[in-house]
Order: structure tokens, then C-alpha cells, then sequence
């Protein structure tokens, strides 16, 4: 597995170093040796897909507030997806801004997304499946979102979305709201 560490802190993309031969391809994603030497976490209490039958479905952006944080990772199973994570810690000097990568069954890429960060994706294809390992068991009363088009992030998306729940559409804006905290 190949770890590269993106520009913003504590967020990394993963690669999976394939073999191949005559058969097809095996390849590693997940090592509790690699995570820990790192210092990343490899405990996952939960793993979680979602498929997004249409092309530029947007899911996000979401989040769980403490005391029930989570980090996540993400990989895209079937299709190819546009991940992106944004760093809502106040005391960060990362603060507001945002990452993404394009993960598809393909390139077999992964995004280590740690606690106190916005996640969302865009589906850049139909019929897209998504994995998600998450630290955290799923608390509802401290579940919160970010607007994907806060002009405090300044997403540039690669699409405009076609499709996206109620709920991630109408998420308040980082400047008219406290419920980030």
C-alpha cells in the first residue's frame, strides 16, 4: 500500500499496490501494521455502502459532531466517484479548506478522512458503490452536514449535481450557523 499525505492535515490518499498475473490482480487495502506505523486509525466499528443509481449524485457533506466524531475510509467499490473531504476544526490551519480524489474500482484509491472533517462525494458515474470504514458508531442526534456550495469552502465541484436528498440541499451555511461546533 502506498500512503501519500494530501495538503491538508491528517487526510491521506491510499493506493493499493496490485499483483498481477494471467488470473487478474490481489491486491492489499487494508493493514493494521501499515495504519499503526502511521499512526492512523485501523479500529472500524462500522462498514457502510451506498450506491448512487445516477450520474452526479452528490451525497454530503457530512459529519458527526463530538463527542461522537468519526474518521472515515473511503472507497469506491463500483464506478468512479469525485470524494472530498473539508476540515472543519477551528484551531487547524487548514481550516475551511478542502481536498478531494477521484476514487473508482479502478484506480482502487482510498481517502483517510480523520475526525473533524466534512465528507461528501459526487458520482462521476451511473450506478456508483461506495465502502466506508467509520471509527464511530452512527449517533443521530449528532449528525450534522455542511452545505456543498458554502462559499466558505469554495468547492470547485467537477459537475453541478443532478441529484441530492432534501436534507444535504438545505444543510446551513458555515456563516449562519453554530451547529458545526
Amino acid at each position: 500500500m502506498l500512503f501519500t499525505r494530501t495538503d491538508l492535515d491528517g487526510v491521506w490518499l491510499i493506493e493499493a499496490s496490485p499483483l498481477t498475473d494471467e488470473r487478474g490482480s490481489f491486491a492489499r487495502t487494508f493493514c493494521i501494521d501499515e495504519m499503526e506505523a502511521l499512526a492512523l486509525e485501523h479500529r472500524f466499528v462500522q462498514h457502510s455502502l451506498s450506491r448512487s443509481v445516477k450520474k452526479h449524485t452528490l451525497r454530503g457533506l457530512h459529519f458527526q459532531r463530538a463527542p461522537h466524531q468519526e474518521v472515515k475510509l473511503v472507497s469506491c467499490l463500483k464506478g468512479v466517484i469525485w470524494d472530498v473531504a473539508v476540515d472543519l476544526r477551528p484551531q487547524s490551519r487548514s481550516y475551511c479548506r478542502w481536498t478531494a480524489a477521484e476514487l473508482s474500482a479502478d484506480n482502487m484509491r482510498q481517502l483517510y478522512i480523520p475526525e473533524g472533517f466534512a465528507h461528501g462525494f459526487l458520482s462521476l458515474t451511473e450506478d456508483a458503490v461506495v465502502g466506508y470504514l467509520i471509527s464511530a458508531r452512527y449517533d443521530p442526534a449528532s449528525a450534522a452536514g455542511a452545505r456543498y456550495d458554502d462559499p466558505a469552502f469554495a468547492i470547485d465541484w467537477p459537475a453541478k449535481p443532478a441529484v441530492m436528498s432534501e436534507k444535504d440541499r438545505n444543510w446551513p451555511l458555515l456563516a449562519e450557523s453554530d451547529h458545526y461546533a
